[in-house]
């Protein structure tokens, strides 16, 4: 039967998030179809809300033998979409030793991966798109699996490296946007709240934060970019009218590998830019 896409999810979200490997997947199911294995993804988020609920339970030694079942089943939904195998090996050690009414053994597990998990489930949220009948721009002849992930390696291998600009400025977004549409694809954004909202759908190669900002300074950003796992190095550089030795020094302790001074010169921009962007690798 024909698939018509009720459900959606960005492959390429999921290709760098790193917390499963659907290459992996379609390499043991060679025949396997793009919406089957969206099918596989909404199973395991219609599941996900219980399975984080029992972990808890779990840490926290308030759960039941029924609970350590379940997981089993949870378990294998988690593998079906190929999560990292030391998450799986976990789930295993619980149910190990819940059997064997070894609750602190089992708290102690549980508790090095419900973060993990969190994230995990969150990330496949994120990446499901509003229901479509048709919402792909594949043609049916690459609807397998693995025929979809390497033609999204190779558009990933050729397309232009994103930035995004976080500034309350508007002028300044269309300033920096002007400087770097040729070589880059730029993002900008002047409410500060909005990025972590952002970096659930987009995957920036570098960060150019405005320091002074309303809500959220970009300082209050870094913590934020660094929550997410695959931003865990990549480089931020501030943009600041306050080039102070203080400044800088806070800069640099946040993890920030570069500064610019406003008013700045597009060849300074773009130089500092070549000097530390770096391609993320989808997997």
């Amino acid at each position: 039967m024909e698939n018509e896409y009720n459900i959606v999810f960005d492959l390429s979200v999921l290709l760098s998030s790193g917390c499963i490997d659907p290459r992996k997947t379609a390499k043991n199911n060679p025949s396997l179809q793009l919406w089957e294995y969206f099918n596989l993804l909404e199973q395991f988020i219609d599941c996900g809300d219980d399975f984080g609920d029992i972990l808890k339970k779990v840490s926290e030694q308030k759960s039941n033998g029924n609970d350590y079942q379940k997981m089993v089943g949870i378990k294998a939904k988690l593998a079906a979409i190929n999560a990292k195998d030391n998450f799986l090996n976990t789930i295993d050690e619980i149910v190990k030793y819940g059997k064997k009414n070894n609750y602190p053994l089992a708290a102690k597990q549980a508790k090095t991966i419900q973060d993990d998990f969190l994230y995990l489930y969150n990330k496949i949220k994120s990446a499901k798109r509003p229901e479509t009948k048709s919402e792909t721009h594949f043609s049916k002849e690459t609807q397998v699996l693995s025929k979809v992930i390497n033609l999204l390696i190779y558009e990933e291998a050729n397309r232009k490296m994103r930035i995004l600009v976080v500034d309350d400025a508007p002028s300044m977004i269309k300033t920096v946007s002007a400087a770097l549409e040729n070589d880059y694809q730029v993002y900008g954004l002047n409410d500060p709240q909005m990025t972590e909202k952002f970096l659930q759908q987009i995957s920036p190669e570098l960060f150019l934060l405005d320091y002074e900002m309303p809500f959220l300074n970009g300082f209050d950003l870094v913590p934020i970019i660094r929550s997410f796992k695959e931003h865990k190095d990549t480089p931020i550089i501030f943009l600041t009218s306050m080039g102070t030795i203080d400044h800088v020094s806070a800069a640099y302790a946040l993890g920030a590998c570069d500064f610019i001074v406003k008013p700045f010169q597009g060849t300074v921009l773009r130089e500092k830019i070549k000097k530390h962007i770096v391609r993320k690798k989808l997997f």
